[in-house]
């Protein structure tokens, strides 16, 4: 399946109070692998951002001055995402946002759930983990996750994130590469695991001798003389074990 895990950033909290997106971040999975393919930009949003929400991203009014629209981006945007399972942390958020971004724009562009799926991993941490606290930070705490270059809140860090986060708690790999010679490694080229292919040598058995094959029988002997119930020496019909 492919999934895209997506998240933006805003000049403020809610869309009916004619606040825009000032950046969209998306990171693409491919049955449960990352690709490498992303889509990240800024955006003009024609307006001030609020104090309160430039603290929480960073991203000045003056940064934003040259940046294009998201009429400008709409069209590579919804295909990027098309036909794919949105992965997002509080999903009614963010699509309510980009879903009036599009009627903004009076194109007949529909919605987004027209091009694509959504999975709030925020409604799936709350039903594993009721009554705890469900952001991203406190379920990076929770699942080990290292989140420490995220001093400020950005669009596709946090992509990046959620998804590692998304392939944890959906019980997948993360943070490792298949490469040609069939090893999966990590930075630094450290082998972390080997995959058995089918030409590898079978395994050699060693069979015990007779003497190993005695003194495991008096052991078992030992074991029902001190609890009358060795389940090992009655199978075996509390007869010597022959080989």
């Amino acid at each position: 399946m492919r999934q895209i895990v997506l998240d933006t950033e805003t000049t403020g909290l809610s869309p009916s109070d004619g606040h825009r997106i000032i950046e969209i971040g998306c990171v693409e999975l491919d049955d449960r692998r990352f690709t490498g393919r992303t889509f990240h930009e800024y955006l003009n949003p024609d307006r001030e951002i609020e104090a309160e929400a430039m603290e929480v991203h960073g991203i000045t009014n003056e940064f934003l001055l040259d940046k294009p629209s998201f009429s400008e981006l709409a069209h590579p945007f919804l295909e990027f995402v098309r036909g794919a399972e949105l992965i997002i942390h509080n999903a009614p958020f963010d699509i309510g946002f980009l879903n009036h971004e599009l009627g903004l724009m009076n194109a007949n562009l529909g919605e987004m759930g027209d091009y694509c799926s959504v999975l709030d991993t925020l409604v799936m941490a709350r039903k594993r983990h009721p009554g705890q606290r469900n952001s991203l930070d406190a379920l990076c705490r929770r699942y080990t996750i290292d989140n420490s270059k995220r001093e400020l809140h950005g669009a596709l860090l946090d992509s990046e994130i959620l998804a590692d986060l998304y392939l944890i708690m959906t019980g997948g790999q993360i943070s490792l590469a298949l490469h040609e010679n069939d090893t999966l490694e990590a930075d630094g080229g450290k082998e972390l695991i080997r995959r058995i292919t089918e030409d590898r040598p079978p395994l050699k058995v060693i069979p015990a001798d007779k003497g190993e094959l005695a003194a495991h029988q008096d052991q078992l002997e030992v074991i029902q003389g001190a609890s009358s119930s060795c389940i090992w020496l009655a199978s075996n019909g509390s007869s010597k074990l022959e080989h």
